[in-house]
């Protein structure tokens, strides 16, 4: 990994002095352990599931770094998801509600508050295989962050994204793979930057049991937490 930080400051002296300080760091090593687990069911168009997920912290991680691979602290995850898929129309829609409670970190004593984080995306297919739509999300910060200066707690960050989404559903040696190329615009941020970022997954998974293409597997995009 690598990071570049700069920072300006203008010294409020009779004559206007300007310093800067650029720092960078590349850091490799191991991440943290991210454990998975899914249950999925369906009835007709109707599709759910529900999911628990979380951060193990055994990555690198140090306070001095400028870079770090790990968070330093430990994560759950945990919610739910509906998609409704009709392959007769072509309409397909998804959204995935989850809730993540974030441990303390034991070296800054810092600790980041319970988020929400809602992932949507709206599709037509124009065939059995090809998608085009939209996807969005919400992020917002229930609790503040504690163990910050008090000037700054209770902290609390929230973000909008919404853009365009393609995708193809493809057979690759008898089971189903699926390639997702998505875009975001930020906007009506809060302690959070926005801007522009761009997606692109592949997953494979089990072939469906009829001829007829299964729903795409729901994809979250949710902004990392530090």
């Amino acid at each position: 990994m690598n990071a570049t930080g700069t920072a300006t400051a203008l010294l409020p002296t009779p004559i206007s002095i300007t310093r800067s300080i650029s720092l960078q760091q590349d850091t490799s090593g191991f991440t943290d352990l991210i454990p998975f687990f899914v249950d999925r069911w369906n009835a007709g168009v109707n599709n759910y599931m529900a999911y628990m997920t979380g951060d193990i912290p055994v990555g690198l991680y140090s306070s001095s770094n400028l870079a770090n691979i790990g968070l330093g602290h430990g994560a759950i995850d945990g919610g739910v998801g509906y998609t409704y898929f009709n392959p007769k129309t072509g309409h397909e829609f998804s959204a995935v509600l989850g809730f993540t409670g974030n441990f303390e970190n034991f070296v800054t004593n810092y600790t980041s508050g319970i988020d929400s984080h809602l992932d949507w995306g709206a599709s037509q297919f124009l065939t059995k295989q090809l998608q085009v739509g939209l996807v969005g999300y919400f992020y917002e910060q229930l609790t503040g962050d504690d163990g910050c200066a008090p000037v700054l707690c209770p902290f609390k960050s929230r973000v909008i994204g919404v853009g365009p989404q393609i995708g193809y559903i493809f057979p690759v040696a008898g089971i189903q793979g699926y390639v997702n190329l998505k875009g975001y615009g930020e906007f009506d941020n809060d302690n959070r930057p926005d801007g522009w970022n761009v997606w692109l997954t592949f997953v494979l998974s089990p072939a469906p049991p009829s001829s007829e293409s299964s729903p795409p597997p729901m994809l979250t995009k949710t902004p990392p937490r530090s």
